[in-house]
């Protein structure tokens, strides 16, 4: 595996080591001495496998507050998606600067996002999906977010309609959000 680019502090874009032949391809996805050789501290405890049938479907900008912090591992098991990332560490240089990635099956890129960043993510085809490890487990009380349209960051989406939650669509924006965190 080797590290395509690093981005923000800590967020690494990573491609694996595809072995392809007739039958198709095989490759490893996580391995901790892998991730231990590039400096990547992860264990994760717990994977979540996400499906989405329209093209369009916005998931995110999600986050878990300390104690509960997660750093991520996300890839695409089948379609394509524009991953975004939002680095809300109050003291980071980067804080308040966002990333996008494309992410596919075909690509095989894998984004290591560490805890304190807000993650999610647009669909660019229709059933898409999108696995990710954590290394931190779900916690309801400790669920947080940022609406995906924040005005002050400028996220620049794809283009064509969005489909979201109702949830989604109800989280605070970037400046709200920081106001409440004092």
């Amino acid at each position: 595996m080797k590290i395509v680019e690093e981005s923000l502090n800590g967020v690494k874009l990573l491609k694996p080591i595809v072995h392809r032949d007739s039958r198709g391809f095989f490759f490893e996805s996580y391995q901790q001495s892998t991730f231990d050789q590039l400096g990547l501290s992860f264990n994760p405890v717990q994977e979540n496998h996400s499906s989405s049938t329209l093209a369009g479907t916005i998931r995110g900008l999600h986050f878990q507050l300390d104690p509960f912090a997660q750093a991520k591992l996300v890839r695409v098991l089948r379609g394509l998606i524009y991953d975004v990332i939002v680095d809300i560490r109050s003291n980071s240089p980067t804080f308040g600067e966002w990333r996008g990635y494309h992410l596919s099956a075909d690509n095989q890129y894998l984004l290591f996002v560490p805890k304190g960043f807000a993650h999610g993510f647009c669909t660019l085809v229709e059933n898409t999906e999108v696995l990710y490890m954590v290394d931190s487990p779900y916690s309801p009380q400790h669920e947080s977010g940022i609406i995906w349209s924040d005005p002050t960051l400028g996220i620049t989406w794809p283009a064509g309609d969005k489909i979201f939650s109702e949830k989604d669509s109800l989280y605070p924006t970037f400046d709200e959000w920081m106001n409440n965190q004092h």
